[in-house]
């Protein structure tokens, strides 16, 4: 299965799901895509960001110099721990 976002002629974004890449190409062709907002049949792939899922992330570490907390000056951090 995949999904696509899609949008009509009149600007509504819709996703949808299909079986495959050519399950969206043959119902394109046919014309067997509505908007679900006005029924147009005039409807297209949108600008898709690929999906990355919500996985929380541990914390970075704070920065250690090895210098007590203080930092030791000559890193790119210098002055931003301490």
């Amino acid at each position: 299965m995949i999904r696509y976002s899609l949008t009509c002629s009149k600007g509504h974004v819709f996703e949808e799901w299909f079986d495959n890449m050519a399950d969206y190409d043959t119902k394109a062709e046919k014309k067997k895509l509505l908007c679900p907002e006005c029924g147009d049949k005039k409807v297209a792939k949108a600008l898709m960001a690929p999906s990355i899922g919500a996985a929380s992330q541990a914390p970075a570490p704070a920065p250690s110099c090895g210098m007590g907390g203080g930092g030791c000056g000559g890193c790119p951090m210098a002055g931003m721990h301490g």
